[in-house]
This record gives C-alpha cells, structure tokens and sequence, in this order.
C-alpha cells in the first residue's frame, strides 16, 4: 500500500469582503512543490466578520477528506477546544470509511491500482488517519454570536425526495421553515435548481449559499498521484474519494441559522437497516454515509452544546425508507412532488430541466415511483425513461438496503419479495430513534408518517418484529 501523496494541505485564515469568504488551501507535494487553490463561499447578503470561527471551520472541513494522503493538515488560525475535538473525531471517522469503502472495495475506476492497499493490509492500523491536525493555538469554548429559536427549522435543500419531504411536513405542523440551498459551482446545482425556483417563488424564507468546493475537490484529484490523470473524463455515479459532504455544507449555513435565529438544522436522512456487519477486518467503518447516519447528528449536538446554546440536528425521516419517503411526497404534496430532481445528470430541454432517466438515482426513484403507484412523468422522466425502466433497472445495481429493494420490486410487480418492515416505522435506539425528534415536531410528524407507513417494527436479534 502507498497511498501517501502530500507532505501537507494548509488553509489559510479566512477573508471577509463584502458577500465573500475565501482561504488559500496550499498543497505541499512530496517533493516540495506546492500549489495553491481558492476556496470561496458566497453568502446572499453582506458576509459578516463576527462570524470568523463558523468560517474558518467551514473551510477546514473539506481538508477532512484527505487524512489519509497527507503528513499533516495545518489550519493557519486558532480553534476553540470543541472545535479540535470535532476536527479530530471527524478526520478519524472519514478516514476510516474511505479507506474501506473507497480503497479496499474499490467503488470506482478512478484510482491507479498499484497504489491501493490489498485484502492483508487492511487493517485498523492502516485505517487511520496519517495527518495530524496542526493549528494555531486552541482557544477556550465560547458561544458563537447569534440566536437558536425552537420555532424555526432549517431544511438543508438539494431538490431530492428527502428534503422537499421534510419541508412540507414541518409546513404542514406549523413550524417556521427555511429552505436553505448550497449552489456548488459545478453541474449538481443544475438537480436542485428546480426545486429552488419553485421554493424562490413560494417560500420566503428561502436561501442560496454559493460555493466553489465542488471544484476544490476536482483540484484534489488533479493532485493525489493514486489518482488517473484522465480521472475527468471517467463516468461514475459516486465520488472516488471524498465522503465529508454534509458537514461542509453545515458549517458554511451556519452564519446564516445563527443570524436568523434558526434552532434546527435538519438533514434528510432517511433509514438504513443497522443489521449485517458494520465493521470489515476489524475497522469500525458507516458503510460510506456517517454524515447520514444518527450518530452524526449526536456527535454535532455535543459540539452546539459548547458552541450554539438551544441548536438541535435531526431528521424528520430516519424511521422511514426512501420507499415510504416517495410514497408521502407524492400523495399528500403532489405539488412539491412535481419538483424533485434526484439525478447524476440532469439537463437542460428549453427552459425545463430533466433528469436522465439512466443513472442509479434515476432508476432508485422510479422504482419507488412505481411500487406506489405513480408516473414517472410528473418529474420530467420521458416515455422512453419510462418503457425501458425495467430493462435498465435489471441492468444496473441500486445502491439501496436489500429489503427495500426486493419490497419496491415486488410492489412494482418486477419480481422482489415481500419485505413488509421495509414499509414501516422502524424504532432502534442507535440508528432511528423517533425520541430525538424534538417534543415540539415528534407528534406532527409521526401523526404524517403513521398513515403513510405499513405498523411499528423494532428489531429482536436479527429479525425485525411488528409491533402488535
């Protein structure tokens, strides 16, 4: 295994001008060279300078992604002590899961494989970050400026099932909602474009932050030698490297939940099934979704604890399956059902966007479209999409839990099996625990949920069981 391609990655202290924050990331190559990218975020409104340590944690966050690859991660400016504690849990977690889900079981064909470790040499040692974090000093805790009202929910916003779900149901509930979009610079802003305009035109509570990170991720691949030079011009429905997602876009929305006084951060994680091994050669590893699962959301309210007095992150929909997700936008919001875009390649026909019909999301989505009894049609998906569904679906492997799979099939009346908690309210206290559901929201939502979903399923050994 040698996959060490960095002496260090640096991020500078962060500028404030006018709407913009920008760090100077510098790469350090192994033989001294160095090179150099610009990390912008852009805010809406006037980017405010008291906001400096949400800042400067947005922009250590994408470094996280490269633990393995470096010598060291230097941030050229000082954290509080909860701020190095999350840094270095997160390093430690990303590590780990790239290194088995994206070098041991090679997701892709991006990466030379020469360099990539072999069956022997995975193991928790290897898993491990090689960088260590270096910073400019550790500062004592305090709280950041701003406000956490409980009223006031914040929906992370891409145009998915997910997303578009969770707003209408906290609508629905009486909560005070802002849906608040990440425009990366790259072709994904053209998935939740859609939704957005639709949002732009119906909610005022909408936001839109600009960033360049998509791109800052492009630049690191241009720069780890495991990586094939012509990597940009190779299809793929998943990132070759990078798993520190979700986080990025949080600490960059935080300025902006701080200043409208917005108590919940809401992810749309939805259920995955907590059975079969989550470690492999002994590495604690989350199958390649940690900043999904509900153990990230507990790992950031340790941090608002100590940085945002009264801040809660949750989801409205882990107890769930995308089947079910599917199921409640499209029969109770059919009107923000026509605006969900969940593609890899969605493009442009006039003024209308419409996804490809092809991919893996695409054929997901379809498939739960489907089994529940809904044309494919209401989101922009062709009659071609829709005859040659079944032959594309067979010829593609979905990245969905194998009891949902086989349920959305046997529902869709394409073979599958009978999986009936796969339609249920699933109840497990590490993976989809409706208590951590505020007390504010928990009756709404499940009150929503409940004539959507198929019983009450908790788990006994290996088995899930129905309540009776």
């Amino acid at each position: 295994m040698d996959i060490l391609c960095l002496e260090s990655l640096s991020a500078s202290e962060p500028s404030v001008r006018r709407n913009t924050v920008t760090t100077r990331v510098t790469l350090r190559h192994l033989d001294g060279h160095e090179v150099f990218f610009d990390l912008k975020i852009r805010y809406e409104d006037k980017a405010d300078p008291k906001h400096i340590e949400a800042y400067r944690m947005a922009m250590a966050m994408p470094l996280l992604n490269y633990g393995l690859f470096a010598e060291e991660i230097r941030l050229d400016f000082p954290v509080s002590e909860a701020d190095r504690d999350l840094l270095d849990d997160l390093l430690d977690t990303f590590s780990r899961d790239i290194f088995v889900n994206k070098l041991v079981r090679r997701r892709t064909g991006h990466l030379i494989e020469k360099y990539l470790p072999e069956e022997d040499e995975a193991n928790p040692g290897n898993a491990g970050p090689r960088a260590i974090i270096k910073t400019k000093g550790i500062v004592p805790d305090r709280l950041l400026p701003g406000a956490a009202m409980e009223n006031k929910c914040g929906v992370l916003s891409s145009g998915g099932k997910e997303a578009l779900t969770t707003y209408s149901m906290l609508k629905e509930t009486g909560a005070d909602v802002h849906p608040i979009y990440v425009n990366e610079s790259g072709g994904h802003w053209r998935t939740a474009l859609t939704a957005y305009r639709w949002h732009l035109g119906n909610e005022p509570n909408t936001y839109r932050v600009w960033t360049n990170v998509d791109r800052f991720y492009l630049f690191m691949l241009d720069n780890l030698r495991i990586v094939r030079k012509n990597h940009r011009r190779i299809p793929g429905d998943t990132y070759p490297i990078r798993l520190c997602i979700f986080p990025v876009y949080l600490f960059q929305l935080l300025p902006v939940f701080l200043d409208r006084g917005i108590g919940n951060l809401l992810i749309g994680s939805e259920f995955d099934d907590p059975r079969g091994d989550w470690t492999y050669a002994g590495i604690k590893h989350y199958f390649g979704i940690y900043d999904q699962h509900q153990d990230f959301d507990k790992r950031m309210e340790k941090w608002y604890a100590c940085r945002i007095k009264g801040m809660r992150q949750w989801s409205a929909l882990r107890p769930v399956s995308g089947l079910v997700v599917e199921r409640i936008l499209t029969s109770r919001y059919p009107e923000a059902a026509k605006h969900q875009r969940s593609c890899h390649s969605c493009r442009f026909e006039e003024e209308k966007i419409v996804p490809c019909g092809r991919c893996s999301k695409c054929l997901g989505v379809m498939l739960f479209l489907r089994a529940n009894g809904v044309d494919p049609r209401i989101m922009g998906y062709g009659k071609s999409d829709v005859d040659e569904f079944p032959e594309r679906l067979e010829a593609t492997k979905l990245r969905l839990d194998p009891d949902e799979y086989e349920l959305s099939r046997f529902l869709a009346r394409l073979g599958g099996a009978p999986r009936p908690h796969a339609e249920g309210i699933h109840i497990h206290p590490e993976t989809s625990d409706p208590g951590l559901i505020p007390e504010r929201y928990r009756a709404g939502i499940l009150r929503i949920i409940g004539e959507y979903a198929r019983g009450v399923w908790t788990l006994e050994g290996d088995m899930w069981a129905e309540r009776i």
